[in-house]
């Protein structure tokens, strides 16, 4: 096995995070299709923001980005990336409206982070720096009960 594909396999949690992000933006978007009440998705996302992004977003940036350093350009627009979504999912004055962009704009910084981010710290990590990633995500122990109100099926 070369580097590449060792250090694909050390990274590879982060991207299964990841794609559990991009399916949360599906379920927002079908829940937006069938007419599902704010109140109901609000719900779902403060649920998601609590339990699986945020662990995750402090866990990138302390031990993924730190590869790349702060001062890359593409960690900075990573964390911008983050700090937006943050203020998306926290905002309480237009709630239908944030939801709204919050699906909108998910997908491209998870995109962004798998294909590009991802890509640059996969050739730069050294093996400890992947063993303390993968420690890191493994520590975050994210919950194994599903949100039961499943209003994405409907319609």
């Amino acid at each position: 096995m070369d580097r590449s594909e060792e250090l694909s396999i050390a990274l590879e949690e982060i991207s299964k995070m990841h794609y559990e992000v991009l399916l949360f933006g599906y379920k927002i978007a079908e829940g937006l299709r069938n007419g599902t009440s704010t109140k109901r998705l609000k719900a779902y996302a403060d649920w998601f923001l609590d339990h699986y992004l945020k662990p995750h977003i402090k866990m990138e940036e302390k031990y993924v980005f730190s590869i790349l350093g702060l001062q890359n350009l593409r960690v900075r627009r990573a964390l911008a990336n983050h700090r937006r979504l943050l203020r998306l999912f926290e905002n309480e004055d237009d709630v239908y409206r944030s939801i709204n962009r919050i699906e909108e704009e998910i997908g491209s910084f998870v995109r962004f982070e798998d294909r590009v981010l991802l890509k640059q710290i996969q050739d730069r990590a050294t093996e400890e720096e992947l063993a303390e990633i993968k420690k890191q995500h493994e520590a975050i122990g994210y919950p194994k009960e599903e949100w039961r109100d499943k209003f994405w099926e409907e319609g």
